[in-house]
């Protein structure tokens, strides 16, 4: 029997409601939605604050006006319940219980087909003597959750017509629970709110086109936030500080406008319309309740309840239902008592939403009636499937109706719309079903935040910021949909560190995954590589490759094969076979490692890649001993280790000869805004200490790399500083069509020889340009010249070219302006990541030739093509840093320790990697920042210790479960003091016939760096809305793979996710709403392309949290404690208002402070207690004398130490401008530029998955 191994969700097709202030969406027919004001407080926030829910109406929870909130998910509205059957880590059970644990859920007896009744598997209504059927596992009903204290309104259980828009159905998905969460302080039947109700409900667009206006009926409104352009990216790629940020269109602050106005209805686009409602559910209720509180909806059950469903109650018994728990005297209402059915004209208990305007209810507070958009038609509720009302509404405190099978596609396939007005007949009565009470609130699920439109927070609690509106009729919050019920990627990570971080991982067996990246632990070599050196997609892969393309799980693995290690950890052992050279294989040549076996006595081994037989050479022979291992085999790293190092001979050296040390070459530039910026003077004053630095092997020994200095505006300058000189020597060549370098002698020198000449021209390069009045500048010359210079050197080394705008002047490389956002989101957008010429395609592979690594620091005040100059650096394994519109008082400190790093950190030069495989299995694709010229070999003119090379595996042939797969990863590199190296990783893996094998051991955040990868380079040959599409279908094959094969059987309206697995949606979610695939309307074609060139070279621990960055909550920090905070969900909704959080992703630290930040917190943290006194342009902590202060500081220090690259810190407040900026990392939210929030993508993933299915 399988508990522990995957997720099942019950995800119900029912679409939730977030119309703007409550109006009808166009289109609208049916679902009465109580114009309620607030949701509850979660119950990890102190009482006295409000969640954060966003301004009023400035962050309006409808999708932004002009855009289509379906661009390309045709269909979007399956709510989700998620439930848990397999056996590995936490079962969620998306079912309505507790807060998810990582404990299985209870599970009594084996499993039936379909946990949740009859009903949910099949599209008829069922036998009218179905079996009672086994409560579902995971879903606690606790009637005191059916009634919400309060008065009800008059509608509170209509009988609606389908919703009719996308918008809707999506919009009242968000309003049905996937699970449950303990009571909260409100009372028994509250559900802790999510509050920023944009998360939850917003559609997924994946593209923003703004193609449909909004209906002209309506009064036209300010657009809600969502459409409002977020500050230029520039502020989080490198900006100036707020002040001078530009902010197209920004938002005035919240309060400005209140949410008493109504808000144009959101456009609907033509491509909502394949989403019909959901048809004939099931509701919850089709599963028996038994007795006893298994499933607790948030109270305790009456002991006393027997276990049958209840039907709906007509609504004029509005009050019959008290809010404790329900007395079991109330026969009327007790399971299995038909009740008559409400008349067609009635609302069905199954929708909330507004009522029909037909049907004369009273109207929602301050709803403008909105007419319906032509054409907007649904099929209606009854006309798919068959009738089947009084089973009776869903439990009003669970979400939707918990596994509807096959009854809910939103427009089956091959199912045309049906007509609109069918909403006016109520879905008829379906003997023998079951059913829960009806909702009171006209909402499933969960208490949801306050809705759009709806006054805002419950009695009692702040406005948020904006005007408070008209009283809600009454105090009850309408549920919806519980994210704490759908996986959780804190939980998960806290789960691997609970369970891996305590003992150390030793890869001496064969196939274990390792623990995640965000778990701490020790590595202990045992004859595997490290994952700090290699990750894999999988531990165990698929012996054949129809059983890959079955699954479409990704084969691949992530190299670094220069990570650095933590100190508790030896870096590989250096191993000198003398002028003989390693012992390699004769046929395929790899390299002696521990899955060679020796035979004959030990005169022979046999390879374990290409099973040919080589003679062991008489220096290397050695006996073997009862197993068959050679007596020397633990002396040795290479018949014992994973990672290990060996001296290369001449052989593996250019022309055969030793290699020279490397060379560093500084290239200024010095054109007007260099100057200006003061980019040039720091980088002068830093070079002097700078070049005490430079890397060596041996601390103590000074390193032998030599330097040079080129400054240049439209031509360049050569420096001489030969240490015999009394003051260094410019030469100027201004022929930049014919780049040559004016001096051998003297322009690449040893640092401590030439010490006093190099100040001095340090000291003279920003007095000399200081009064520059030439803005034009060249680029490809001072490549070339970089590479002349080398090749006269005749030794390989790297170029730091400092540079700052758009090369116009006439040389070479020259470009133009071609930023066209007019382009983006069609065929040709694909063109603006390609470089504008070739020019640089070939000067690239010259420089790889010649080992020349170029590192691209770029200060940028416009666009300045990155995808153009960044063609160098990317192909010869450099980096290119950006520091838009950079001022030296706020970005300094993060360019100096950026500098610093790249100039110190271990780097091979010159080298080639080649990947060797086990029969059975080839490497077929690489990604990074390389070329090749075969399709072997991945030649780095520099690899540093940050750069990783993705490579993906097919089948040539079959695998054999004995054997397992072997890959071997040789590196051959000069290092840094001139000595040739070869550095071997060699990964061993399992191999499976059964795809639950498979799926066992999978790992869900290198499958993601992996898919990043894959789609960043993607976007050069296909438009991105393809590349979405083809993530969405392979993520969606996927898990639909595992459904049918692995899973046990049950209802199609579950989600089952392998365990391993469970995060895939969400993290695939977060790299398609990235800035490269889906980008907003104010980032430029500069951030895409420096974005999408630097996730290439990510290792998987930096891709994870640039996808979905870190956020710890500071108010919960434990100054005695050396231990951090535990992590928050990303989401607007898991702020409080009186919390102050940190949040990282590898680019940026945002320190976000809540209006209601406690006053001794702020005195804390920024020295003063009144919110309106910090300074929002701050870039670092005042180092003030309180324990809070110093450790806050010290986490802050740590978590950058822990990048690659320097995190700006920036400091956000509650209601500022920056506030959009800092929005665009809470991931798990709707995003301003059309990106699905999680629980809108999980139920878009099972549709997808459903149809695959079907």
């Amino acid at each position: 029997m399988r508990v522990r191994d995957e997720l099942r969700m019950n995800v119900n097709q029912q679409p939730h409601m977030a119309s703007p202030y409550g109006q009808p969406q166009p289109g609208y027919q049916g679902y009465p939605q109580p114009g309620y004001g607030g949701g509850h407080v979660p119950s990890g926030y102190p009482a006295q604050y409000a969640p954060y829910n966003g301004p009023g109406s400035a962050y309006q929870q409808g999708p932004p006006q002009g855009y289509s909130p379906y661009a390309s998910f045709p269909s979007k509205t399956l709510a989700t319940n998620l439930v848990s059957d397999l056996s590995s880590s936490s079962p969620l059970d998306l079912g309505m219980r507790g807060p998810p644990t990582s404990g299985a859920p209870p599970v009594s007896g084996a499993q039936n087909y379909s946990q949740f009744g009859q009903g949910e598997t099949q599209n008829g209504p069922p036998p009218m003597g179905a079996p009672p059927q086994r409560p579902p596992v995971s879903q606690p009903y606790t009637p005191s959750a059916v009634n919400l204290p309060g008065p009800q309104p008059p509608y509170g259980q209509q009988f609606g017509a389908p919703l009719v828009s996308m918008q809707q159905m999506t919009n009242q998905m968000a309003s049905m629970q996937v699970g449950s969460t303990a009571p909260s302080p409100a009372g028994p039947g509250y559900a802790p709110p999510s509050v920023s109700q944009a998360a939850l409900s917003a559609p997924y667009t994946p593209a923003a086109p703004s193609t449909f206006p909004p209906a002209s009926t309506t009064p036209s409104q300010p657009p809600p936030t969502e459409a409002v352009a977020q500050a230029p990216l520039q502020s989080y790629y490198g900006a100036p500080p707020a002040a001078q940020q530009p902010f197209p269109n920004a938002v005035p602050p919240f309060s400005s406008t209140g949410p008493t106005q109504p808000q144009a209805p959101p456009p609907v686009s033509p491509q909502s319309f394949p989403q019909a409602p959901p048809v004939s559910q099931p509701p919850f209720s089709t599963a028996q309740v038994p007795p006893g509180p298994t499933q607790s909806y948030g109270g305790p059950l009456p002991s006393a309840q027997p276990s049958f469903p209840r039907p709906p109650l007509p609504i004029s018994q509005p009050s019959t239902f008290p809010a404790g728990p329900l007395p079991t005297s109330i026969p009327s209402q007790l399971p299995g008592v038909m009740q008559p059915q409400p008349p067609v004209s009635q609302p069905s208990p199954y929708h909330s939403g507004p009522p029909p305007t037909s049907i004369g209810f009273p109207p929602q507070v301050g709803a403008p009636s909105r007419p319906l958009l032509a054409g907007m038609q649904g099929p209606p509720m009854a006309s798919q499937g068959p009738p089947m009302t009084p089973q009776g509404p869903p439990m009003a405190s669970q979400g939707p109706p918990m596994a509807q099978g096959n009854h809910i596609p939103l427009t089956q396939p091959g199912m045309p719309p049906g007509p609109i007005n069918a909403s006016l007949s109520g879905p008829p009565p379906q003997p023998g079903m079951q059913g829960y009470p009806p909702q009171q609130n006209g909402a499933f699920g969960q208490v949801r935040g306050p809705q759009p439109g709806y006054t805002g927070p419950y009695p009692g609690q702040p406005n948020y910021g904006a005007p408070s509106a008209a009283p809600a009729p009454a105090p009850a919050a309408p549920k919806r949909l519980d994210p704490d019920s759908i996986p959780s990627p804190i939980q998960v990570i806290e789960d691997d560190k609970a369970n891996k971080g305590s003992e150390p991982f030793t890869t001496g067996v064969r196939g274990q995954a390792p623990p995640l990246v965000t778990t701490k632990f020790q590595v202990k070599d045992q004859g595997n590589a490290s994952p700090r050196y290699i990750r894999c997609t999988a531990y165990n892969i698929p012996c054949n490759s129809d059983m890959a393309k079955q699954s479409q799980v990704p084969l691949a693995a992530v190299i670094k094969p220069l990570a650095p290690l933590p100190p508790d950890e030896t870096p590989p052992y250096l191993v000198d076979h003398g002028e003989s050279g390693p012992i390699r294989c004769n046929r395929c040549k790899a390299y002696m490692c521990p899955y060679m076996q020796f035979i004959e006595g030990g005169r022979r081994f046999q390879c374990g890649f290409c099973s040919c037989v080589t003679e062991v050479p008489p220096h290397y022979f050695q006996h073997l001993d009862h197993t068959g291992k050679r007596v020397d085999c633990y002396d040795r790293p290479e018949l014992s280790m994973g990672s290990y190092e060996f001296t290369a001979t001449v052989d593996y050296c250019k022309n055969n000869k030793f290699p020279l040390p490397p060379a560093f070459i500084f290239l200024i530039d010095v054109s007007y805004n260099a100057v200006k910026n003061g980019m040039v003077g720091i980088v002068c004053q830093e070079l002097k200490t700078l070049l005490d630095y430079l890397p060596r092997e041996n601390p103590d020994v000074e390193s032998n790399i030599r330097v040079g200095f080129v400054t240049y505006n439209k031509v360049l300058h050569f420096y001489n500083v030969k240490a015999s000189l009394a003051q260094p020597q410019m030469m100027v060549v201004s022929d930049v069509a014919d780049m040559f370098v004016p001096l051998l002698d003297g322009f690449l020198v040893n640092v401590s020889e030439s010490r006093v000449v190099i100040e001095s021209l340090l000291d003279q390069i920003p007095e000399m340009f200081a009064d520059t009045r030439e803005t034009e500048t060249v680029f490809g010359p001072v490549i070339q010249a970089g590479l002349e210079a080398l090749k006269a050197a005749d030794c390989a080394g790297k170029l730091f070219v400092f540079h700052s705008s758009l090369p116009i002047a006439e040389a070479p490389g020259k470009l133009k302006n071609r930023e066209d956002k007019k382009l983006v989101g069609t065929d040709k957008e694909k063109s603006l990541f390609q470089p504008q010429v070739s020019f640089y395609n070939t000067l690239a592979k010259e420089c790889v030739t010649q080992g020349c690594c170029v590192d691209l620091f770029l200060f940028p005040n416009q666009h300045v093509d990155v995808a153009t100059l960044g063609v160098v650096p990317t192909s010869t394994g450099g980096s290119i840093y950006k520091y838009t519109y950079f001022q030296a008082p706020s970005d300094q400190e993060r360019f100096l320790n950026d500098l610093r790093r790249d100039v110190q950190k271990q780097v091979g030069f010159d080298a080639v990697m080649r990947v060797r495989t086990s029969t059975g299995i080839r490497a077929t694709d690489f990604f990074g920042s390389f070329y090749m010229s075969n399709t072997t070999d991945v030649e780095l003119a520099g690899l540093d210790c940050d750069k990783t090379v993705t490579v993906e595996f097919r089948h040539d042939d079959k695998l054999s479960e004995e054997t397992g797969a072997l890959m071997q990863c040789a590196v051959l590199y000069t290092s840094c003091s001139g000595q040739r190296r070869l550095r071997i990783h060699n990964m061993a893996v399992n191999c499976c016939s059964q795809l639950a094998d498979l799926y066992r051991n999978c790992e869900t955040d290198t499958i993601i760096n992996f898919f990043a990868k894959y789609a960043f380079r993607s976007v050069l040959s296909s438009p991105t809305k393809n590349v979405r599409d083809s993530l969405v279908n392979q993520c969606a094959q996927i898990l639909a793979c595992y459904r049918k094969n692995c899973a046990s059987p049950s209802s199609a309206g579950q989600l089952i996710l392998p365990e391993c697995m469970k995060l895939l949606p969400v993290y695939l979610n977060c790299v398609l709403k990235s800035d490269v695939l889906q980008p907003g309307a104010d980032v430029s074609l500069d951030d895409r392309a420096y974005l999408r060139q630097l996730v290439s070279t990510m290792d998987v621990a930096e891709s994870h949290v640039f996808f979905y960055p870190r956020l710890l909550p500071l108010q919960k920090l434990d100054v005695e404690s050396m231990t951090l905070p535990l992590a928050v969900r990303d989401s607007e909704e898991r702020l409080s208002r009186g919390g102050v959080y940190l949040l990282e992703n590898g680019l940026n630290i945002f320190l976000w402070v809540g209006v209601n930040a406690q006053q001794e917190l702020l005195q804390n943290i920024f020295g003063t207690p009144a919110f309106s006194q910090i300074d929002p342009n701050m870039t670092s902590l005042p180092a003030l004398d309180n324990p809070f202060s110093k450790r806050l500081r010290e986490i802050i220090e740590s978590v950058r130490a822990q990048r690659s690259r320097y995190m700006k810190l920036m400091v956000v407040k509650q209601e500022d401008k920056l506030e959009l900026i800092f929005k665009h990392f809470l991931v798990e939210d709707k995003s301003n530029n059309g990106g699905a929030s999680y629980v809108d993508f999980l139920c878009h993933m099972h549709k997808e998955i459903r149809q695959l299915l079907s």
